[in-house]
């Protein structure tokens, strides 16, 4: 049972699903707290400037944003009126916020991770999101990426954009309906070039990267704990 998920009753759980399309604002969001809840959970549940801090870093980011804490707070807001997200009462009275995903989206740890990684990047290859779901959920191959993909799938979760097969291109089901022809149109491209990185790929091993990675979103997650003190310190 998840803990943080929300009470229902057999009635509501018998209307199916409970997700619904997005925006862009509120995807980054979601897969922010979902990735942060995995790869730094001493630093969980995340405070504004932190949520704000991963939605704007350059890691792991497709399309990098720049967004103010009012769009985040705005975005945070809307999300807990939808029962994705919930507030709590942090250290030094500052808000923190945690999600709601398994319950909202209705799924397992593993496609969890799977659904953040789409979140924050969008579509890209197969091979891609098994390197990247991983460093949140072992994953150890593509066969185990294979059901864990056509659950998703049959949960309309998961909508895979080219045939199955090497360089299959797959994305998540939570796009709003004016964004697909877009969404199409850059599947095509990764289908052509093999991969959705827009820069040759590094030669760093992948175990290095994901480490280097990691260290980038624990200072990240430092800095921004060190605003909120001084923020407290100043009022």
């Amino acid at each position: 049972m998840n803990t943080f998920g929300p009470t229902t009753t057999s009635d509501e759980s018998a209307e199916g699903p409970k997700w619904k399309p997005l925006d862009r604002i509120h995807r980054r969001v979601a897969g922010v707290l979902v990735e942060k809840a995995k790869t730094t959970p001493e630093n969980y549940p995340l405070s504004l400037n932190a949520v704000t801090s991963g939605c704007n870093q350059k890691s792991n980011r497709l399309p990098q944003m720049t967004l103010d804490p009012s769009d985040v707070e705005l975005a945070l807001e809307e999300l807990r009126d939808i029962g994705v997200v919930v507030e709590i009462q942090g250290d030094g009275r500052v808000p923190k916020y945690k999600h709601r995903l398994y319950d909202w989206l209705g799924v397992d740890k593993v496609e969890m991770a799977v659904m953040a990684e789409l979140m924050l990047r969008g579509e890209q290859t197969v091979g891609e999101l098994r390197g990247r779901a991983a460093r949140m959920e072992p994953i150890a191959d593509l066969g185990a990426l294979r059901p864990v993909l056509r659950s998703l799938i049959e949960k309309r979760l998961v909508i895979s954009l080219t045939p199955e097969g090497r360089g299959q291109v797959v994305t998540h089901g939570l796009y709003q309906a004016n964004e697909m022809e877009k969404v199409n149109a850059r599947a095509s491209e990764i289908s052509v070039n093999g991969s959705s990185k827009p820069t040759p790929a590094p030669r760093v091993s992948e175990d290095a990267a994901a480490a280097l990675r990691q260290e980038i979103d624990e200072l990240r997650q430092e800095l921004a704990q060190l605003k909120e003190r001084l923020d407290i310190l100043e009022s």
